[in-house]
Parts: C-alpha cells; structure tokens; sequence
C-alpha cells in the first residue's frame, strides 16, 4: 500500500507538503498542490483516517440528529447534508432522536463519544438537557429547522421567556410569513372559518406557523376562534383526530391548513372517511410540499421548504464555527415558495417565491 512518503518522492515534495494538501493545513502553490493530487491518483494513495484523526484531534465527520427520518421533508434535508458534507471531504453519522428530549440527549451523548468533530441537530420541544450538554462539554452544534431563541406557549401564542439558542448557530426556513399567506389566501376565497391542524406542542415550527395562522386572520379581518386551532402532534395519526374534532363542530370550516406534510396525510383520511371532496367540501392548502402532492386529486395548494438547501447551508454553517470557534452565533433563514395547485378551489397557477 503506498504511503504519503512515496506520493512526496513522486510530486518531487516533501512529505509536510503533501500533508498540507491532502489536510488543507496550509495554503500550498496550485502547480504543486496539482502534483500532489496527480501522484495521489497514479498510486491510488488512499489517507489513514484515523492516524490523522489522533494527530489533527479531528475525524472530519459530522453528526446528524434528526427525528423523523421517514419523513420526506426529513429525507431531503438528509441528503443536503450529505451532498454538503461528502463535498467538504466530512462523512456522516446519523441518529434518530424521536422528538423525544431524554432519547435525544443519549443520542447526542453517542455521537460526541464517537469524536465527530460538530453536530447538526434538530431539536426536541424540550432541549434545554441537550443545550446543556453541549455547552458543557463545548460541542460545536448547528440547530436545524427549528430554533430554540424563544420559549412561546403554543395556546396563547405569548412569550414565556428566553431560550439559550443564541448561543448556537441555527439554519431554518421561514413560518410565519407563508402561513400568513395561506391562510389570506384562503379568505380571500371567501372563507371565514378557516381551521388551523398545528404540529407538535413546543416546536418553533409549531408556534411559529400558528403566529402566522392567527396574523393571516387578522390582516383577512376574521376573528379568531380558538376552537379552530387544533393540534395534530406533526404526525398522520394525530392529524386525523383533530381534523375529525374540527369537523364536529357547529358550523364546521370551510377551509383548512396543515403544518406538515404528514398531517395533510392525515386530515385528508379524515376527509374522506366522512365522505368529504376537497376542494368541494372543504378547501385545503398545506405546510410542506412532497414529491407526490400533484398526483393528488386535487394537486394540492403547498408551502415548499427548501430543505435540501437548509442541509446543504447547515453544513457550511458548521465549517465556519469550526473554523472560527469563537464568533458569534448565527441564525440563518431560507425562503420557502408557494405552489399554487387546485386543492384550494382555485385553477392551476405554478409555483413563485
């Protein structure tokens, strides 16, 4: 097996040389950083990992742990990491910390006993042990998808205190503003009982999405009926008893928006097992686009995140707060895009940001 002293006899270097290159140690002359690479490939050199890991301290691989890998939304946010990562030379470890906030502090424990050098989590409802941890032990963490800067009780919609976030760099997409968007968009349909199916408790997802549930009622000038926001957990299962417990009221909505893809799925059983036609019976626009939303009949009316690139940036993020440990936190906001379909009563129109 041919070692990196015989890659420097053939570049013509020294063996530091070739370590600055193959470990971006150092800035290294293009013509001679070309020769390294050219004798890395004619003697098919592959690098000792982990001999450089006990020389450098680093693995350069990266710990990802987010729940719901099933999910589709999850799936591609998965492969932004990866593409990102595999780019950046770093591999990953992945975990699923099922939303829960015990299991996620194992979870996270794990992957830092496996040395990876920062981690990309999407936290729990209830992180503070996992912030804790990190802090404690100094692990550079980048928060996906959901944030953590503020504790906010999901029913009132009020701010209970300040989280520790802040202190961590974090990459999501926007809620508020696309839900308000929806949800004017449905009143100006003409619907004025809109009903609301929120995600799991806790989540900034949640609480944000339903901040922007409630600023699209007003700027609609609709009152706010606390009946018809109802809470489906993120889940199929959940979803469905919600929508059946919205359905049940006396005047039952005319409209209702989704905070998740799984939940679509959800309320749509709902639909349907009461005889229900969308948009017929009731209109239906939706938080997260997937893959197969226009093979439903009707296509449906969606938000689409764009979740590989919150991968892919949540990586880039990581490798600026390895690079420069001590600078500030961040937090990074991607725009998501309206995909106008016919599930909300309306023709076909495309998509636009």
């Amino acid at each position: 097996m041919p070692t990196m002293a015989d890659v420097a006899r053939s570049a013509g270097v020294s063996v530091a040389t070739v370590s600055h290159v193959l470990n971006g140690t150092r800035p290294v002359l293009p013509h001679t950083r070309q020769a390294v690479l050219d004798a890395v490939d004619e003697l098919g050199y592959t690098t000792n990992t982990l001999a450089r890991s006990l020389v450098t301290s680093r693995t350069r691989s990266i710990g990802l742990a987010v729940s719901a890998i099933s999910n589709p939304y999850f799936t591609e946010i998965l492969q932004g990491v990866e593409a990102a990562a595999l780019q950046e030379g770093y591999s990953l470890l992945i975990a699923d910390p099922h939303d829960d906030p015990e299991h996620e502090r194992k979870v996270v424990q794990l992957l830092h006993e496996r040395r990876v050098d920062g981690m990309i989590i999407a936290p729990s409802a209830d992180p503070r042990d996992l912030v804790a941890y990190l802090g404690r032990h100094g692990v550079p963490a980048v928060f996906l998808d959901r944030v953590i800067d503020r504790v906010i009780d999901d029913r009132t919609g009020t701010s209970t205190g300040t989280g520790t976030g802040t202190r961590f760099d974090q990459v999501c997409a926007e809620n508020t503003e696309p839900m308000i968007r929806l949800v004017t968009h449905l009143a100006g349909l003409g619907h004025r009982r809109i009903g609301l199916v929120a995600g799991l408790p806790g989540l900034s997802t949640t609480s944000e999405r339903i901040a922007g549930y409630r600023h699209g009622l007003a700027a609609a000038g609709l009152a706010r009926d606390e009946r018809l926001e109802v809470f489906g957990d993120s889940e199929s299962a959940g979803a469905e008893r919600a929508t059946a417990a919205l359905l049940a009221l006396t005047p039952a909505p005319t409209a209702l928006v989704t905070a998740n893809n799984a939940m679509t799925i959800g309320a749509l059983r709902a639909l349907r097992e009461r005889g229900l036609t969308v948009p017929g019976d009731v209109a239906l626009c939706c938080f997260d686009d997937f893959a197969w939303a226009d093979l439903f009949s009707p296509r449906l009316t969606a938000v689409a995140q764009p979740s590989r690139d919150l991968g892919a940036r949540a990586v880039r993020v990581l490798l600026d707060r390895l690079a420069a440990p001590d600078g500030p936190a961040r937090t990074v906001r991607l725009p998501c895009s309206f995909v106008h379909r016919t599930s909300c009563g309306c023709p076909e129109k495309g998509t636009d940001s």
